[in-house]
């Protein structure tokens, strides 16, 4: 990728999907948006399940949560309330969260309200691995469902939005099933939530996307890569995705050109732009490099 040339504005917030530190998160919350904080990130997003999901949530994500080391629900033993006071006293602020579909199925409402309070404007589901999605017909149904929980969320002063995870790359029948959410889902609805790291592993090509899709997607996760890789089936699974955590890298740290990404991301009309490493590691590590890196590519 080239360098960017054209004039962009300095990015003055960059923020951090929390499941980068999510056992420390649902451990000690305080001392993590602490750590956000002094590390220089100015926005942080929450992730799911909640105490109201419903059961069927909360037992879907239990194994994954059991092998990760994550052993609470969101807010980790805080009301929303309690949330946005400590956002306020490390001078964060929450711009989405992130939610099962389940979740947003049933408890869209309780999301909204949380969201209000902490001053969430997104919610966002982070896939649809509950979903049967292996035709181009059932990529459409999941269309309509979006846009139709679009309007439930816009109604409740929330805007709502989708995360690829790198499944939706797969082609059928001489599609690309994510150009058709693109295509199918309404821009005043849902909003899209661009992963870096997913979209290649998918094979798709994030550069490509913003350009062809100006004003589409609100928010950017921001992953490096140890080199450019793809899963080895479809990425439809959990345990897919986990096989690609060791390729992850701290920004800066791998083969992204990220200067150009952000600079198109920009561009695009992405107003936040959030780290995030899966289960990083080394915690202080990921969040200082990678500030700095994002620091020096925005400059």
């Amino acid at each position: 990728m080239a360098a960017e040339q054209a004039q962009t504005h300095t990015i003055e917030r960059f923020g951090v999907q929390l499941f980068t530190l999510a056992p420390m998160l649902a451990d000690d919350p305080e001392a993590t948006l602490k750590l956000v904080a002094d590390s220089g990130y100015k926005e942080v997003e929450f992730f799911g399940p909640y105490d109201f999901s419903p059961p069927e949530a909360i037992a879907a994500w239990a194994p994954l949560a059991a092998h990760m080391g994550i052993n609470r629900n969101a807010y980790f033993g805080m009301t929303p309330h309690e949330i946005k006071a400590r956002l306020d006293h490390y001078g964060l602020s929450s711009p989405s969260a992130h939610a099962d579909l389940l979740t947003v199925r049933a408890r869209l409402a309780e999301l909204a309200e949380a969201a209000r309070i902490i001053g969430q404007r997104y919610i966002v589901i982070p896939s649809a691995r509950s979903e049967t999605l292996d035709t181009l017909d059932d990529y459409r149904r999941l269309a309509a469902e979006l846009n139709e929980i679009g309007a439930r969320a816009d109604a409740l002063g929330v805007r709502f939005g989708y995360h690829n995870h790198g499944y939706e790359n797969a082609p059928i029948d001489g599609r690309i099933p994510y150009e058709v959410l693109l295509e199918e889902t309404d821009p005043a609805l849902v909003t899209m939530e661009l992963d870096l790291f997913w979209m290649i592993a998918g094979g798709g090509d994030p550069l490509a996307l913003l350009d062809t899709y100006p004003g589409r997607f609100a928010l950017l996760h921001i992953k490096d890569m140890s080199r450019i890789v793809r899963f080895a089936g479809r990425g439809q699974t959990p345990q897919e995705w986990m096989e690609l955590f060791p390729e992850m890298r701290d920004a800066g740290d791998g083969v992204l050109d990220l200067q150009t990404i952000l600079a198109r991301a920009q561009q695009a009309g992405v107003q936040h732009f959030l780290l995030e490493r899966d289960l990083a590691a080394e915690p202080l590590r990921t969040l200082q490099t990678s500030f700095k890196a994002l620091a020096h590519q925005n400059t």
